[in-house]
């Protein structure tokens, strides 16, 4: 029997979930037992937001009325417009929409009601709020006026037209909308964990919240597609694709992009996103960026495959929203626009079974030490 320890909390489970399913040898993702697939070609992301909160997708009526509360719910609190104002315009746009969640804990009206009603309120409010935000800063830091939601639209369509100043048109929006929902949750991944570790102390949603986003950040973790946006930029054209790939494997550069703790095939967030992102390419006239994404993965994939390591994904999100007209820096934001919806998920589970987290650790340090004066040390 080997004596190495789990790492990183590797295959040790710390919680029962009926929120999400991943089989990482076959490369499936499933919502309450709704495969990924079955969801982007057939369902909202507002029904996918209700069916994560409530365990089922919704019915008409229910879902009017939760695009009813979205709607009213996505309108600018003063005082947080006020602090993102008076914010360096090069903030780190991850660092804004941590400081306008912990902003809008202190603006709720149910921020420190711990029922399951309250709760189910804030994160309706957040939902809406994170795309506001999101698309607020990018227009305030660069000298745009603000937009108004439309009510009678989605998410997605409102995300696209408030952040660019053009209405989207129905292919970005089914895009956008199909990105919104292969991001929406993904089991105990470590944003989720860190949101449950903080509820589990009884913290509140929002500060929960907070938690989540701040481990997002994180270039090993919603980062990643970002960076893969930056080395496409680096690379410049196709003709260059190959040099550069070669360059990177004689400095034995991570490739972003590629690899997952779970996923030992392709990851199928990758899959779907890869046939977007081309069909966006080809309606605006732009196929460079996917063209040169998929030559890298043609270079690198044989020399990883047998190591379990595909595209996942980063991996093709980031020409898709590149097309889309998204700034590199708003990617990570998107992730957590999308991924709020699971971790309240999480957290309404968290709290309605609470058991605070504390794990243990091997201690590797010495022992049997005396104290000394410190002249004598």
């Amino acid at each position: 029997m080997s004596d190495k320890k789990p790492s990183g909390l590797e295959d040790v489970v710390v919680a029962a979930s009926s929120i999400c399913y991943i089989d990482g040898k076959r490369g499936q993702l499933v919502y309450r037992g709704y495969d990924i697939d079955d969801l982007v070609k057939n369902a909202s992301f507002e029904e996918v937001a209700w069916l994560l909160w409530n365990g089922n997708l919704p019915t008409q009526s229910e879902l009017d009325s939760l695009r009813h509360d979205l709607a009213v719910a996505m309108h600018f609190p003063r005082h947080l417009l006020e602090v993102l104002r008076e914010l360096p315009f090069d903030s780190n746009p991850m660092r804004v929409l941590a400081i306008a969640t912990a902003t809008l804990g202190t603006l709720d009206p149910d921020a420190d009601s711990m029922t399951p009603e309250a709760n189910r309120k804030k994160a309706i409010r957040l939902t809406a709020m994170l795309p506001l935000v999101t698309t607020a800063w990018h227009r305030i830091r660069n000298g745009y006026d603000l937009l108004e939601s439309n009510p009678e639209k989605s998410l997605a369509w409102n995300f696209l037209y408030m952040l660019t100043g053009q209405e989207p048109d129905d292919y970005a929006v089914e895009t956008f909308d199909a990105a919104l929902i292969l991001h929406a949750d993904h089991e105990l991944n470590a944003s989720t964990f860190s949101a449950r570790v903080t509820a589990a102390t009884l913290s509140d949603l929002h500060s929960s919240v907070c938690s989540a986003i701040n481990t997002l950040k994180g270039p090993l973790h919603g980062g990643a597609n970002e960076a893969v946006m930056r080395m496409l930029e680096d690379i410049g054209s196709l003709d260059n694709v190959d040099a550069y790939m070669e360059q990177m494997r004689a400095d034995k550069k991570k490739v972003m992009g590629f690899g997952h703790r779970v996923y030992k095939a392709k990851d199928p967030r990758a899959v779907i996103l890869e046939g977007m992102s081309e069909e966006l390419g080809k309606r605006a006239n732009d196929t460079k960026w996917f063209e040169m994404t998929r030559r890298v993965e043609e270079i690198f994939q044989p020399t990883v495959a047998s190591k379990g390591i595909y595209p996942n994904v980063d991996f093709y999100s980031a020409s898709a929203y590149h097309v889309m007209g998204i700034p590199g820096d708003m990617f990570t934001p998107i992730f957590a626009c999308s991924r709020v919806v699971g971790w309240t998920a999480h957290l309404f589970e968290q709290y309605a079974n609470n058991r605070i987290f504390r794990p243990s650790s091997d201690y590797v340090g010495p022992t049997g030490r005396k104290w000394q004066p410190v002249s004598e040390r």
